[in-house]
């Protein structure tokens, strides 16, 4: 079975559009969920369909805790979305991975709190599998489109999602980075990653590493003047990345070899005659293939 392509891209900090679109229209989504962050970008590049939402809103306006997580991913699976790459910023925990480099996340550790991190709820109940939070595919994807973009690229690295919008203390730092093993840390990819697997989309994490975090000897604090300094360059590399991503990936798919496009098969646990009918209606688009 096959479809056609339609590439998603979350840009985090400094990624506010995608180069060289065609037929480019921001379009307006409506969702049970809110409003998305902002309108969508919408077009074809290398005959591609592609899909463009700027995390943030245009012009920065939405904190990581404040982005309508469920909104944008409703709304992306609504336009048709089959692949979502998620571009953000991050600190980095490790020497070998320094300001500038890219790391394609494969694991995350989600320390939000504020935050509504499921589609479903009293009156469906659904549990889907984040063992493998991130795609194999559009991992590959990204990483290859990376050194074509001239960039160093590091494949694999836990994520550390912490709630913000303050940055870490030194000892959360040090705990981070010596206790727990993470690599990067950031402030948006939770629950955005459980939400795509619960909306049956392939999601891939394409992390930009700004800065050191706090723990670093001769970084000391992070500073926002420093990380921005280093946000314009990787932007840059960034929207590079990205203009690669439709010639590897194809006009076509098939149905995904690691199952993200069918996450929902087994894991709806309410009995249909106890289902909400109100919170039916709003998981239409997300859940419509499994619930009817």
């Amino acid at each position: 079975m096959t479809q056609d392509t339609m590439i998603a891209v979350i840009g985090g900090s400094g990624i506010y559009e995608i180069d060289g679109l065609e037929a480019a229209e921001w379009v307006s989504v409506d969702t049970p969920w809110g409003a998305p962050s902002d309108q969508i970008l919408t077009g074809h590049l290398d005959g591609v369909k592609m899909a463009f939402l700027p995390r943030h809103g245009r012009g920065h306006v939405h904190s990581p805790t404040e982005v309508p997580y469920r909104a944008n991913i409703d709304a992306l699976k609504r336009l048709g979305a089959t692949d979502v790459f998620s571009v953000s910023a991050c600190g980095s925990f490790r020497e070998e991975m320094a300001p500038g480099d890219f790391v394609i996340v494969d694991q995350f550790i989600d320390r939000t709190f504020a935050r509504d991190k499921s589609f479903f709820g009293t009156g469906c109940v659904a549990h889907v599998s984040t063992a493998h939070p991130t795609c194999a595919r559009l991992s590959d994807a990204a990483e290859e489109a990376a050194k074509l973009a001239g960039v160093t690229v590091h494949r694999g690295g836990t994520y550390l999602c912490m709630e913000g919008p303050q940055f870490s203390s030194m000892a959360e730092s040090k705990m981070y980075r010596e206790s727990w093993g993470c690599d990067v840390i950031g402030m948006t990819n939770m629950p955005e990653a459980k939400l795509a697997r619960e909306a049956e989309l392939c999601y891939a994490s394409i992390a930009m590493v700004t800065d050191y975090d706090s723990w670093h000897p001769e970084h000391g604090a992070v500073d926002i003047s420093d990380i921005l300094a280093t946000l314009q360059g990787n932007s840059n590399n960034g929207r590079d990345l990205v203009r690669r991503l439709p010639a590897l990936l194809g006009k076509q798919r098939d149905l995904c070899p690691h199952g993200c496009d069918r996450a929902l098969e087994f894991a709806v646990m309410t009995a249909p005659d106890k289902r909400d009918p109100a919170l039916l209606a709003k998981l239409d688009a997300v859940a419509g293939r499994v619930l009817g």
